[in-house]
């Protein structure tokens, strides 16, 4: 493959034979190595030319520096605040400025007259307020608009003169200085002669400064450009078109290396692929079948997923250059830096400035970083990080101070403590917050392998520009202000790759292929909204205006992406092109224009629509045997003791009941800041065990219940302090759960009183919160299993005994209503076992004849107005049977026994059920 490169140096060393005085201009940094290259093989000896990119370029006809952004922004505010009396604050002036800068360098670029420009948009704006009976009403957002747009002009005047006093400027000013010193230039340079490399879509002022040079005859100009887009009315050749009519130049002489390549033999595919992850995996598939990498490209429309590819390339690429930035959003770093960030930004939302308090999750989150981590580690047993967060977890704080922090980190080494103890100072000022981050960057480069130094690097001379640029200016004052401005900052900027520019995988965007050729081209990503890009444009230039002015608008940038997509296309021999089949985002699913045209040009192209692999797998249950180990803590667990929650736990999921009964794994704890449902359930109960347990053995009256009723605040304050530790009750969702926990008991006292009140109902409480337990003997199991729990209350209504469960969930007659004791493995029975097993408890414990009437159930919190809530073995609603028997006991109990017999059991596993409800 002969390319467009060695084409034009051909060409360019026919005629000329010394290189002393030459200057290659290329659109890009990129373009020159692989110019010096090709070169280098083509001369035996002599000079190379000097090779610039056309930024470099213009920044030297203008005889002005180019500044970053940042600086600007910074130069842009203290300009506008000279001209307004009440300027806005930097973080508001900063969202918009970025915008208004973007204008400025347009229409620098394309040599427009400004006070024209800004002039015609005032008056747009008066227009729009016109009113022929002047009724228009202006909101104040309206009059702030009209104002600032009255503006425009004012600022860039004042802006543009600061620029030139400072010699430093927006690549728009460099533009437009330089086209007015670019006949000096020339005069200057008279001895010297100028090639024009590979350009294509060239702005007002490149127009302007390319012509003078051919005009002046010490310069040529070669264009990239096939022969089936220049003589069609393709878009992909519409900027030449342009110039061969319009530049006088082009008048007497003609274009320089228009060939024909397109139309050759190529293999192209396209390929429709279900979502971005599963194009990238199949490039790489594509590219493992590749004998080589020497002369590919995989270029990349969508450069956000530069991070996926890097994961996704196959093992035999062992040389890859990369030609654009990895996001520094994506960076681990980042995520570190925001999390000091969030620290105070928290602790100034949840107003603990003042205590220096900082919220948990906070806190933790920075510990456990990667880095900091790292540096906690004290031994191969103990991290730092792990013991605060298991501390925090156990002692329920939501908020941890400085001090605490410090006695934490007292077993790293001092260095480590101080830097990292430093983060956690009260916030002072910008700059010491920049500098105790700048400090913190130093601590973790000690630390850190070669990529993390990287990292960390470019982290330092982002703070280190901005503490300079604090210094001078001071115009960040709060932190939310640094933190937005720091955000705004890493959207935007990217860690650049050095490598192997000439060996290997070429990885690049589509801008980056500029003058460069390769054999195999894989693209992927190629959708409507990618490529072309969105229609959408930030600006304060409407388009309709830009048309009138000769600005570019999105068309210009859709000619601009097909020249790029086609001039790709032109030499290469392999083409496989990748789209996104899926409709999930705007734009997405739609595959790019540019393919439709290409599938319009050839009539060779294979389509295929590719799907990720699927491989399924049986679905293997979770199983696990009883070995010997497992028995023997079976057979402890039956003389501990058995709860009914442990037995119904064992019906819902065994695999469940094996990690916490046999492996005894607990839940892991962290930190309760809302109040759960458990810990709200217990504060309920024990409230009213003491409420009650000086009643045990006695008739309750009225006035015992409204002396209850007084107590009832204080206990429940009381006994949320225990079970909810430090947590906060006195604002929010805690206060909200306090409140219907006081409710609860205070609505079940007042059900209670209304019973005694009606028609003289005798209630005795017999006992609270007792603890009962029971061995039984099982039929083919050598020892006794105990059976135990702890019934909330047992008492005596008009002669009835009554075993009673109290639940703060929501629980109603269904849950209880058994009738054939069979099917009470069933999940909604479990609350039904549990009172059943109660009273069989009961009745062991008291040696209960059966005489007297028996009844158990459940009161429920959230179904106060049902009342107590009994077992039912009846089907007839309108004749219930609550009297629990000795043989409902009995036959319950046979149930019970052939459960705990598949417990026991050798050779029954436990099994993971095969469809779990929650």
């Amino acid at each position: 493959m002969q390319s467009f490169i060695s084409e034009t140096l051909d060409t360019i060393l026919q005629n000329t034979k010394s290189f002393e005085n030459v200057v290659f201009i290329l659109p890009s940094q990129r373009a020159g190595v692989f110019v010096k290259e090709t070169f280098k093989n083509k001369i035996s000896a002599g000079f190379l030319p000097e090779i610039i990119n056309i930024g470099d370029f213009v920044e030297e006809i203008s005889e002005m520096k180019k500044i970053d952004v940042v600086q600007l922004l910074f130069h842009f505010y203290t300009i506008y605040k000279e001209q307004e009396e009440n300027p806005d604050s930097f973080d508001v002036f900063s969202s918009w400025a970025f915008t208004l800068l973007q204008d400025y360098n347009e229409i620098d670029q394309h040599l427009i007259n400004s006070r024209e420009i800004f002039v015609y948009l005032r008056d747009i704006h008066r227009l729009r307020k016109w009113s022929v009976k002047g009724e228009f009403k202006e909101t104040e957002l309206m009059k702030d608009h009209f104002a600032f747009m009255e503006k425009l002009n004012k600022y860039y005047d004042a802006f543009y003169q600061f620029l030139l006093e400072n010699n430093i400027g927006y690549q728009g000013v460099l533009y437009r200085e330089s086209t007015k010193k670019v006949a000096d230039f020339i005069s200057k340079n008279q001895q010297k002669k100028y090639f024009f490399i590979g350009f294509n879509a060239l702005n007002a002022a490149e127009e302007l400064l390319f012509e003078q040079f051919l005009l002046n005859g010490n310069a040529e100009a070669y264009w990239d450009i096939d022969q089936t887009f220049y003589e069609s009315q393709h878009q992909a050749g519409s900027f030449l078109r342009k110039y061969k009519t319009q530049w006088k130049y082009y008048q007497q002489y003609p274009i320089q290396t228009i060939k024909e390549y397109f139309s050759k033999e190529k293999h192209i595919e396209v390929i429709g692929a279900s979502k971005n992850i599963t194009q990238i995996k199949y490039a790489g598939e594509i590219l493992e079948k590749l004998p080589n990498y020497n002369n590919t490209a995989l270029v990349l429309a969508d450069e956000t997923l530069l991070p996926i590819t890097l994961n996704s390339l196959p093992k035999n690429v062992n040389a890859i250059n990369i030609t654009m930035g990895y996001p520094l959003k994506d960076v681990p770093t980042t995520s570190l830096i925001f999390a000091i960030f969030q620290l105070f930004l928290n602790q100034e939302k949840l107003e603990k400035t003042e205590s220096n308090l900082f919220y948990h999750k906070d806190v933790v989150r920075l510990v456990k970083d990667a880095t900091i981590y790292r540096l906690l580690q004290v031994d191969e047993q103990t991290n730092i990080s792990d013991v605060l967060s298991e501390t925090v977890a156990k002692e329920n704080n939501t908020f941890i101070n400085q001090e605490e922090i410090k006695t934490f980190l007292s077993p790293v080494s001092e260095v480590v403590k101080e830097r990292i103890a430093v983060v956690f100072n009260p916030f002072s000022s910008i700059s010491e917050f920049l500098n105790r981050i700048i400090e913190l960057i130093n601590l973790l480069k000690e630390n850190a392998n070669e990529l993390e130094k990287e990292y960390l690097f470019r982290f330092y001379t982002a703070f280190t520009q901005l503490q300079n640029l604090h210094n001078e200016f001071g115009y960040v004052q709060d932190l939310k202000t640094l933190h937005q401005f720091f955000r705004q900052l890493i959207q935007s900027e990217s860690l650049s790759f050095q490598g192997e520019p000439l060996q290997g995988l070429q990885l690049m965007g589509v801008l980056e292929t500029r003058v460069l050729d390769f054999e195999n081209v894989i693209i992927t990503s190629v959708n409507e909204g990618v490529l072309p890009g969105n229609h959408q444009q930030n600006t304060f230039i409407p388009f309709d205006v830009k048309i009138e002015f000769g600005l570019p608008t999105y068309r210009e940038k859709d000619a601009l992406f097909s020249y790029h997509f086609f001039r790709l296309l032109q030499r290469a021999k392999n083409i496989y092109i990748l789209y996104n089949t899926e409709h999930d985002v705007f734009g997405s699913g739609e595959k790019s224009r540019f393919v439709t045209q290409l599938e319009m040009m050839r009539d060779n192209i294979t389509e295929k629509i590719i799907s990720p692999k699927v491989v399924t797998s049986p679905v293997q249950l979770k199983e696990i045997q009883k070995d010997d180990k497992v028995l023997e803590r079976l057979q402890e667990l039956a003389q501990k003791g058995i709860s009914p929650s442990a037995l119904t736990n064992y019906l819902y999921n065994p695999i469940a009941f094996y990690k916490q009964k046999i492996l005894k794994i607990n839940e892991l704890e962290d930190v309760e800041e809302t109040v759960a449902a458990n810990t709200m359930g217990t504060v309920v109960h024990d409230t009213l065990e003491e409420l009650y347990k000086p009643f045990i053995g006695k008739f309750l009256q009225v006035n015992d219940i409204d002396g209850m009723l007084k107590k009832t605040k204080e206990l429940i304050t009381f006994y949320f302090s225990k079970h909810f530790k430090n947590g906060d009750l006195t604002t929010g969702k805690n206060r909200l759960i306090f409140e219907v926990a006081n409710r609860f008991v205070e609505n079940f006292l007042a059900k209670e009183k209304q019973l005694l009140k009606d028609e003289n109902n005798q209630l005795k409480i017999i006992a609270t919160e007792q603890e009962l337990s029971s061995e039984i003997m099982i039929e083919g199991i050598n020892f006794p299993i105990k059976i135990k729990g702890i019934v909330d209350r047992i008492d005596e209504l008009n002669g009835v005994t009554r075993i009673i469960d109290y639940k703060t969930g929501m629980v109603d007659s269904t849950n209880l209503k058994v009738l054939d004791f069979e099917a009470i493995r069933d999940l909604k029975y479990h609350k039904a076992i549990q009172v059943m097993l109660y009273a069989f408890l009961y009745t062991q414990h008291t040696q209960f004849n059966f005489e007297k009437p028996l009844a158990a159930g459940i009161i429920s919190f959230k179904n106060l107005k049902s009342g107590f809530l009994q077992m039912n073995f009846s089907s007839n609603y309108r004749k219930p049977d609550n009297a629990i028997t000795e043989e409902k006991l009995e036959e319950f109990m046979t149930e019970i026994k052939a459960v705990l017999t598949e417990l026991y059991n050798p050779a029954i596993s436990f099994v993971e059920p095969v469809n779990l409800p929650y």
